[in-house]
């Protein structure tokens, strides 16, 4: 225990009275959301079911006469805020009804798998309470999607006698609620199924949420580095620093951390797509950013790269795209081979020729990173892949050809740097200590009332926290068909960085400005303690892109 945590311990998160006095508030219906009809065939028991808005005054409270039993478990990786998820749901069910019990799962979904879990009591919770990490309950990446497994979580939902299970994830451990709670209806089982948005990638945000919980705080420790850093190039001037973040498809990350610190470059993934760059293309694009700023006597600078850059490069997409398949086809030769030479000669043959040929076109180490290194979901793992490094060894090529066709007169040396680990377990920002409690009270809320389902969601984040409503939205009007591991999947789509939205726009406007001089914005560590103009701070481009649409 630091004098911090023991400070920071004593935070009473924030809500509004819907959920601070939940006993005295009701779900009511709200409207209907209309559904692709091939996911509604996937989903005849959970389809159809319409948003729910908590209120007061509607004569039907979720106080109980019995207490609830409940279940919650982490997914997925870590991100700020997720003790006060559960601090949430423990005082939720408890709000309804004082000898209610929440039993955390331990591990991640393994956990469920095999019934490794503990009781969650006001003494531990009391200890968790706005600390970062997940190590209350541990997490893990096991997916929940085979019959075996959806029939071993029946059986141990009915052993501890669940009322209701609150799975705590991203897209993926989202798209595995739906599935489990169709699955769950189906085979008779009483346990009500409840989604939390996490992953501070906040690619979970659009016409259902407006961000996920623990994107604030992860961004906020990215800035104060990026700040960091952008200082010691204004002092060294001799630098130029790529600082690769973490996000594996959004660039939700990067945006918001270029509109806190005003780097003189920052790439979006969504944009590279949208205008068809090539890779060549953007190099040229740094190049003459480079170039213009040794004319004026510049030879530092700060560029931000988001994690995912790679894979929205038309050409490699595409690569990515047919390796995806091809190995989905070939897996079980392919893990024979041994070697990453022999796996790569085995490919060459079966990947498309353009495919081929991109794939020997980068460097040695690029493509041994496309290759061997896989997620959990058969993916790419973008978070090994040094996109930073690639472009360097390619500017380096074209700042020379310049230099030599006298386009180019100054001094290229660079630092490289992956922010993405630093900021997944930072102890919350009041913003996200107050969303994460208030995501908790709505998932229990929804456990109170019987609701399947449904992700647990929060509106109206960048009014006064009093004033959010707390909202359920059915999974099954979140999902869409799309292509995984070679097959058609229904799945929760990540939300992109909007391009025609008012975060994206104020980068646009300001980003050739950026460019040409240093005007770098040093925001500072995380405020737990101060001023509400310190303390209470909301995240940039929230306040621009509040997309969400449900009523």
């Amino acid at each position: 225990m630091t004098e911090f945590l023991a400070a920071r311990r004593e935070y009473q998160p924030r809500g509004p009275l819907t959920l601070v006095e939940l006993e005295n508030s009701g779900l009511v219906t709200g409207q209907a959301i209309t559904m692709d009809d091939r996911v509604t065939a996937l989903f005849p028991r959970t389809s159809g079911q319409s948003v729910l808005r908590l209120t007061r005054g509607t004569g039907t409270t979720l106080s109980r006469q019995t207490p609830l039993r409940v279940g919650c478990v982490f997914s997925g990786g870590q991100a700020p805020g997720g003790h006060n998820v559960v601090a949430g749901i423990f005082e939720g069910i408890r709000r309804v009804h004082r000898d209610s019990t929440l039993i955390g799962f331990v591990g991640g979904p393994s956990g469920i798998l095999k019934n490794q879990n503990i009781e969650i009591t006001p003494e531990l919770m009391r200890a968790y309470r706005n600390t970062g990490g997940f190590d209350l309950l541990g997490t893990g990446r096991t997916k929940l999607e085979s019959a075996e497994d959806f029939a071993t979580c029946a059986r141990v939902f009915a052993q501890h006698k669940l009322d209701a299970f609150v799975i705590i994830g991203g897209d993926d451990s989202n798209t595995n609620a739906a599935f489990l709670s169709e699955y769950l209806r189906k085979s008779g089982s009483n346990t009500c199924v409840t989604g939390v948005p996490k992953t501070i990638d906040s690619d979970l945000r659009g016409p259902w949420t407006e961000t996920s919980f623990g994107f604030d705080t992860a961004v906020r420790v990215y800035s104060e580095l990026i700040a960091n850093i952008a200082k010691d190039a204004l002092s060294g001037k001799k630098y130029y620093h790529f600082i690769r973040l973490m996000g594996r498809s959004a660039s939700h990350i990067t945006l918001e951390a270029a509109l806190q610190t005003h780097p003189n470059v920052a790439l979006i993934s969504e944009e590279i797509a949208r205008d068809g760059k090539s890779m060549r293309e953007i190099v040229d694009d740094l190049a003459r950013v480079i170039a213009a700023r040794a004319a004026a006597g510049l030879n530092h600078g700060i560029v931000l790269v988001p994690e995912g850059l790679i894979e929205f490069v038309p050409e490699i997409r595409a690569l990515i795209d047919d390796l995806n398949d091809v190995i989905a086809t070939h897996k079980d030769y392919l893990d024979s081979l041994r070697g990453f030479t022999a796996q790569i000669e085995y490919l060459a043959g079966r990947l498309k020729r353009e495919s081929a040929g991109t794939l020997a076109a980068l460097p040695l180490d690029i493509q041994r990173q496309l290759i061997m290194d896989r997620d959990p979901h058969g993916n790419v793992a973008l978070s090994r892949i040094e996109t930073e490094k690639l472009l360097i060894e390619l500017l380096a090529i074209r700042l020379g050809e310049m230099k030599s066709e006298g386009h180019y007169h100054g001094k290229f040396a660079w630092q490289t740097h992956f922010l993405g680990y630093e900021g997944r377990c930072a102890a919350p920002t009041n913003f996200d200590a107050n969303y994460s409690w208030c995501l908790g009270l709505t998932a229990a809320a929804l456990a109170a009332g019987g609701h399947t389902g449904y992700l647990a969601t929060v509106h109206g984040l960048t009014n006064p926290v009093e004033t959010w409503q707390a909202v359920g939205v059915p999974l099954v009007s979140m999902l869409t068909m799309e292509r995984r591991k070679g097959k058609d999947k229904a799945v929760i789509r990540k939300t992109l960085v909007d391009l025609n939205g008012q975060a994206f726009q104020r980068l646009a406007t300001l980003r050739d400005e950026w460019a040409s001089r240093d005007d770098y914005r040093f925001t500072g560590p995380i405020q737990y303690f101060g001023p509400a103009t310190l303390v209470d701070r909301v995240p940039l481009s929230l306040f621009s892109n509040n997309t969400c649409a449900v009523e």
